[in-house]
Parts: C-alpha cells; structure tokens; sequence
C-alpha cells in the first residue's frame, strides 16, 4: 500500500502564515530562458548597459532571504577588441551588482567575463559564451527586477543566441540563453 500526502500549502500552527524552510532551504525559483536568436543588444563604449531581453522578477517572502542570481548568456561580439574588453554582471532594479567602481576610474567592473573563443581566420562565427552567478541579499519582500548587464571597452553589437554571421552551417552556432533568480531562506 502506497500513501500519498497532497496539500495546496502548510501553514504554520497559530494560521497567520506558511512554513518557511530552514535556512539556506529553497522557497521559489523564477527564470526566463530564450531560444531565439532575433535579438541584438547594442552597446557604448565604456557604458553599463542593461540587457533587457534577460530580466527575471523575484518577490521575496522574508526580508532575510538571499536571492542567489544565475546567468547562461550565449552570442557573439561584433567587435572582436570586446571580446577580450568586456564585463558581464546583474541589475536590481537600477542598481548595479557586482564588484564595486568605486575608486576604479578605469576598469570595467562586474562579476565575469565571458569565455574569449576569437580567431582571426573566423571572427564571425566564435560564440562567447558567459556563466555566472551572484548572491544578493536586497532584504525586501517587494518585487525585485534583475537584469542581465553587460560593459564592453569599445561599444558594438552583441547577438544574443547567435553568432555574427548567419549562415546556415555547422560552423556558426546557435545557442540559447537564460537568467534565474532562486530565494534561499536566511
């Protein structure tokens, strides 16, 4: 004999709530995962900019909770001197994450790099390709956007799931892309 327990939600005892996890527990995972490659996303010089085909919204139950951010970015740079000159990093809502600008003048800043595949037989079809993740703890329990962000030194295009060229050949990639945010009980 098989027992099967199905419940819509636990609430604790006194009725005023749900059970919590113990922490470091999972209470909730968003994401958004794209498979197109129609999008391109333009950058300038020197400038954060947010990429706004990567954007997850989280709303926290606990202003404890960290909000452990994950990114998979697939594409290409159209200039080749970004491939080697560019930082990857995260957005709450218009805040910047990562590692701090302060007292860098100079440098592109963020949490990481994507992987530098660039050849200069074939500068059209070398994807990059950028994992990372990042722990945030916005001890809120409103709604939180998180964007994927990107810096490049010299500004250009980068085509999200896709190399620059688009042939239809085997040796020009296509690839798929994702932002998740999943909140930790502290």
């Amino acid at each position: 004999m098989t027992s099967v327990l199905k419940v819509d939600s636990i609430q604790t005892t006194s009725g005023s709530g749900f059970v919590i996890p113990p922490a470091g527990g999972i209470i909730q995972i968003q994401y958004l995962q794209i498979d197109d490659a129609t999008h391109t996303i333009s950058t300038t010089a020197d400038t954060s900019v947010k990429v706004d085909e990567l954007v997850v919204t989280i709303t926290p139950t606990s202003t404890s909770s960290v909000i452990k951010l994950d990114a998979h970015v697939f594409g290409e740079f159209a200039n080749a001197s970004d491939q080697a000159n560019h930082m990857f990093f995260f957005y709450r809502n218009d805040t910047k994450l990562g590692f701090p600008q302060t007292g860098l003048t100079n440098n592109n800043c963020g949490i990481s790099m994507a992987t530098r595949t660039y050849q200069t037989t074939d500068t059209d079809s070398t994807p990059e390709i950028a994992m990372y993740s990042f722990f945030d703890t916005p001890s809120t329990t409103s709604a939180i956007t998180y964007k994927v962000g990107i810096q490049t030194s010299n500004g250009g295009n980068y085509f999200l799931n896709r190399v620059v060229n688009t042939i239809d050949h085997d040796n020009y990639e296509r690839g798929c892309s994702f932002i998740s945010a999943t909140e930790i009980a502290g």
